[in-house]
Formats: structure tokens, C-alpha cells, sequence
């Protein structure tokens, strides 16, 4: 008998399903009055039933697929929205920047004479360091935008005009800035050196044929928005330096053609050089820069948004 009364008190004190419903009938009569959603409610069941625990999402090194993608048109959309005049000097600023890279290559290459053999690596070694100043400086280069700048088209949030106009700044920029780094740099050979380097990076750049600079700045922009997109997949700046070393360390030693680097070495070698003229130049300038941004938009953006949004519809 004694057995049978405890049993029973052990019962009583269960959650068992006639409490549960009990739960539920006090919480649809309590979210009645309040005028809740069926979330809401279901959120205060959990609460009334388990123990709160806290689930995160996101851990501390990276980011979900969804988040980078939000992340990516929020970027884009914010850079859009961008007071002209702001983003035209952070462009400014950019393509200014990224003159050390072209410093660091050229004198690189006037050391060691050649770009042959591991020549070519130790150069490539020496490549990404323009490109990690001017992005973890927060300015804006284009390659990074090729990419960035059409997810928020993709998702509805701006129109074709929107992601031309920034575009077309930021090309606008980076080239004035490229142009005045290269003059910079012009006028401090006495001191760097490096006129040898210098020539022999520019004529790299001209001996190709047309068809080859777009297919080689094709993946040239495949590369610099995959390093735009990792580096929005990770909090920490470790992470993020990795991102861009890797990325445009390929370019250096695959010798792809970055269109705005490209460009501060074209104008070097035009302002040392009186065999290589404004008008060759500017059509090697513009192929480029057309294949980084058919790398960039199509490579990356296209594919990125197509599988991430394809996975949320199909769940």
C-alpha cells in the first residue's frame, strides 16, 4: 500500500502528457489575449517545458554559408548606396595602395634579374603585399566589388544601374590612383632602384595577345572574389590575411593579370619608358578589367547565390 501512495506521488510530479497538454491549453489562451504568432507561442511552450540552452549558429572562427551570403549583400547594397564622392576617394585611396605591390615585385625583380624558375615564386611571395594593406585598410578596389556588388542585384535589393554606377567609380578611382602611385614611384627611383624590375613586369604584361590577357584575368577575378568571399567567412584577422595571401599569391605565381596592379605597372613603364605609348596600354587596361569582372560576377557571385538560395528553397 505504502509502495502503491508513493508511485503515485512520484507520478503526480511527471510531466506527463495530460500536464503538457495543460501547458499548451494556458499558453494558446494566454497568446490568444496577446495576439501572438504561431512562433511565438511555440517559443513560450519550449521556455514553459525545457531548460533554456543557448545554440549558436555561427562558432568563433566561421560563419555560415547563409550568413556570408547575407553578409556579401549587405556589403554590396551598403557600398552602393555610398555617397559618391566617399567612394570614389576610398577608391582613390585603393588603387594608390596597391602600388606596393608593384614596388615590392619590382624590386624583387630587378634582384634577381629574371622571372625563370623559383624566381617566379619568390616573387609571387612578395605579390600580395599591396593587396593586404589596401584591403584590410577597408578601401575600395574593384576586383573585390566584381563579386560583392552583384549579390544584392541577384537578391532584388538594386537594379543593373546601381552596380554599373559603382563600378564604374571605383574603376574611376583605382586608375587615378594607380596613375599617381606610379608617379610617385617614378620620381623616387633614385632612391628605390628598381627601373630594371619595373620594365620588365610592364613588357610582361604587353607581349600577351588580347585572347590571352581576358582568359588569364578571368581567373585572375575568380580569385580575388573567392578571397573577398573567405575573408566575409571568418572573424578573425588572422583568418583574413591567409584569405588574401592565398589568393593572390596564385595570381603571382600563375602570372594572371590583375587589372588595377596591372595598370600602376603600365603606367610605371609608361612614364619610364618612351617605347610603351598611351594608346597601347589603354586597350590592354580595358580587356582586363573586363575579364576580372566576368571572373568575379559570374564565377563567384553567380555560382555562390545559385547554390546557397538553391539549398534554402529545397529546405
Amino acid at each position: 500500500m505504502l509502495n502503491k501512495n508513493r508511485q503515485r506521488s512520484q507520478n503526480h510530479h511527471k510531466p506527463g502528457s495530460k500536464s503538457i497538454e495543460a501547458i499548451k491549453e494556458r499558453i494558446e489562451k494566454h497568446s490568444v489575449e496577446r495576439g501572438e504568432s504561431d512562433r511565438g507561442k511555440e517559443r513560450r511552450m519550449e521556455t514553459d517545458q525545457y531548460q533554456q540552452v543557448i545554440v549558436k549558429r555561427i562558432d568563433e572562427t566561421f560563419r555560415h554559408a547563409d550568413d556570408i551570403l547575407q553578409l556579401a549583400i549587405h556589403e554590396g547594397k551598403s557600398q552602393i548606396e555610398r555617397p559618391i564622392l566617399g567612394l570614389l576617394l576610398s577608391s582613390v585611396a585603393a588603387g594608390m595602395i596597391i602600388g606596393f605591390t608593384v614596388l615590392a615585385v619590382a624590386v624583387m625583380t630587378s634582384i634577381l634579374g629574371t622571372l625563370d624558375g623559383i624566381n617566379r615564386v619568390l616573387v609571387a611571395l612578395v605579390y600580395p603585399l599591396g593587396f593586404m594593406l589596401c584591403i584590410l585598410s577597408r578601401t575600395q578596389l574593384f576586383t573585390e566589388h566584381t563579386a560583392t556588388a552583384v549579390y544584392p542585384l541577384l537578391d532584388g535589393a538594386t537594379n543593373v544601374t546601381g552596380v554599373l554606377k559603382l563600378w564604374l567609380v571605383v574603376i574611376l578611382g583605382n586608375l587615378s590612383g594607380g596613375f599617381i602611385i606610379a608617379v610617385l614611384l617614378n620620381s623616387a627611383e633614385s632612391v628605390i632602384h628598381a627601373k630594371q624590375g619595373y620594365l620588365l613586369i610592364a613588357n610582361h604584361v604587353l607581349e600577351y595577345q588580347a585572347s590571352s590577357l581576358f582568359v588569364s584575368a578571368i581567373l585572375a577575378g575568380w580569385l580575388m572574389a573567392i578571397g573577398a568571399w573567405t575573408i566575409l567567412s571568418t572573424h578573425s584577422t588572422t583568418s583574413q590575411l591567409l584569405c588574401i595571401y592565398l589568393a593572390t599569391f596564385l595570381i603571382g605565381i600563375g602570372g594572371l593579370h590583375h587589372s588595377i596592379a596591372g595598370s600602376v605597372e603600365l603606367f610605371v613603364g609608361f612614364l619610364m619608358s618612351p617605347s610603351i605609348e598611351v594608346t597601347t596600354i589603354i586597350p590592354v587596361i580595358a580587356v582586363i578589367l573586363l575579364g576580372n569582372a566576368i571572373g568575379g560576377s559570374v564565377f563567384v557571385a553567380l555560382l555562390n547565390y545559385g547554390h546557397i538560395r538553391g539549398l534554402n528553397k529545397i529546405v
